[in-house]
């Protein structure tokens, strides 16, 4: 049992470091040396914990959303506020997530498939949250399965915007704000927002109009 305990507590200290080191040089240029080196391991002791640069990978994705984890079903949009407050303060593990997530577009790449999946699970996951929260249809009249990628798309946008001037942007307030437009908060005037008449697009004032 305490040579298990030990081998998990050497695992999440291998995944700590391997947070950093991609974090510095991204996946492509994080190599398993440098994160053994980190860890006073060699490459050869490292690939015992770990058999693979693409093992590792996966698994440091995966703890990343341990970290975050709660129950299906149980996320409500304060909750989605907190943890945009929570990651301000911890921008290490954003840089890394956010480095990870750029590349992963790439053709080939070893993340593609576990952020693709991811992304197909928040969106469902965003999409209950936000019936829960509006019922068929929110206050601008975006069904749920329609507003829940913009959610999401909100979220990591900020993330990377965050990222690159932090004191210029205020990523725990930029968001309640997004969540204050597709809720419709008080005192919104926009038309619809009072339960009239929705929004029609032909209706906007042209450009010579006041």
């Amino acid at each position: 049992m305490a040579a298990r305990a030990r081998s998990e507590e050497r695992r999440a200290e291998i995944l700590r470091a391997a947070f950093e080191v991609i974090a510095e040089r991204g996946y492509r240029g994080a190599s398993l040396g440098a994160v053994a080196e980190r860890v006073g391991l060699t490459q050869q002791g490292l690939l015992h914990y770990f058999p693979t640069k693409e093992a590792l990978l996966v698994a440091v994705l995966e703890a990343r959303d341990q970290w975050d984890a709660v129950p299906r079903g149980e996320w409500r949009l304060d909750l989605l506020g907190s943890l945009v407050e929570y990651n301000a303060m911890r921008p290490g593990i954003v840089q890394t997530f956010s480095a990870l997530l750029g590349e992963s577009v790439t053709d080939g790449h070893p993340a593609r498939a576990f952020f693709t999946k991811r992304y197909e699970a928040v969106r469902e996951n965003f999409t209950e949250v936000l019936r829960a929260e509006y019922g068929d249809r929110l206050p601008g009249g975006l069904t749920p399965e329609a507003a829940a990628p913009l959610m999401v798309a909100a979220m990591d946008g900020l993330q990377y915007q965050w990222l690159l001037a932090p004191d210029a942007v205020d990523m725990p307030g930029a968001f309640r704000d997004f969540l204050r437009l597709l809720g419709g908060s008080p005192g919104d005037s926009s038309p619809g927002a009072d339960g009239g008449d929705d929004f029609d697009l032909d209706q906007r004032p042209r450009r010579d109009e006041p």
